[in-house]
């Protein structure tokens, strides 16, 4: 009949307009979305091995002074877990920008704290690895500010266009050649690290001294006697030192001289970065003044 609303049979689903009253949710749906579990983005598999890879590097870090073996095969584990998260987050589509930036700033740190090391060891070359380490800290901040301020929302650090970039898109886009690039810059640095315990060339305190044959004026090293540094001369950590002070050059200057050109590139990846991300900025900065009128010409 005209006028008389027709009534809904019973079991039917409602319409998406029978389901909202005034613009919300029926109560039903209110009730079934709050009690959806929330993630727990710090609980993801990938967030899990960074965190690993942190406890892995302060454990370098503590053994570095004087056990170049123990140091160097956990600082190596560390960096390897860098190419696994990275699986892991595609693998079960964990991908997250805390996850990302954990890793970045993981990576910054870890490689900072082996050239301050480095920096002690050869103090001659101190003002080099200083410069390194800023050079690493300020284009990474750079680009990540960069992608930030002028990319699209929500967009990767590691999306880069290759208009603006050809060197940088390959870097970030090809997983082979952005691996090759990170281990082997990480290994030239491993390299001069058991350098400085093995080789006389680069660390002649390492040779003997007039003042104590056989020993040798290198912190840690026999011309500072075990008993100075350890309760018990005779303990592991002694042992371990004694080995240490025997390691032999070959394979350090090996890997130093196979991994150095791709550690040169991998500056000069930085350096481009540090540019790029400034002149992507600086474009930023002439737009917005545009938009407000200025330069104000009178």
């Amino acid at each position: 009949m005209n006028g008389v609303r027709a009534r809904k049979p019973r079991g039917q689903t409602p319409s998406g307009s029978d389901r909202k009253l005034n613009g919300h949710a029926n109560p039903s749906e209110r009730h079934t979305q709050s009690t959806e579990p929330a993630e727990n983005i710090f609980l993801f598999y990938p967030n899990i091995i960074g965190y690993s890879r942190i406890v892995l590097a302060i454990a370098s870090l503590y053994y570095m002074p004087l056990h170049p073996r123990t140091c160097s095969l956990l600082y190596s584990v560390s960096c390897l877990l860098d190419a696994l998260d990275g699986v892991a987050a595609r693998r079960f589509n964990q991908s997250t920008r805390f996850g990302a930036v954990l890793d970045m700033v993981t990576d910054r740190c870890t490689t900072s704290c082996l050239l301050v090391f480095l920096s002690s060891a050869f103090p001659r070359w101190a003002l080099l690895f200083q410069g390194l380490i800023s050079l690493d800290f300020a284009s990474h901040y750079m680009h990540m500010y960069a992608t930030l301020a002028m990319g699209s929302s929500g967009q990767s650090h590691k999306k880069i266009d290759q208009s603006r970039s050809r060197l940088l898109h390959l870097y970030y886009n090809n997983r082979t050649v952005l691996f090759v690039f990170c281990a082997l810059n990480e290994l030239f640095f491993i390299a001069l690290y058991l350098l400085s315990f093995s080789s006389p060339i680069l660390s002649p305190s390492l040779l003997p001294t007039n003042d104590s044959p056989g020993a040798s004026s290198q912190p840690g090293t026999p011309a500072h006697p075990s008993s100075t540094l350890f309760a018990t001369p005779g303990s592991a950590w002694a042992m371990e030192l004694a080995r240490a002070n025997k390691m032999d050059s070959f394979w350090p200057w090996v890997i130093a001289g196979v991994s150095f050109p791709v550690m040169a590139g991998k500056q000069i990846l930085n350096v481009v970065q540090l540019v790029k991300a400034s002149k992507w900025l600086a474009e930023g900065d002439i737009e917005a003044r545009r938009a407000q009128g200025l330069p104000d010409r009178k």
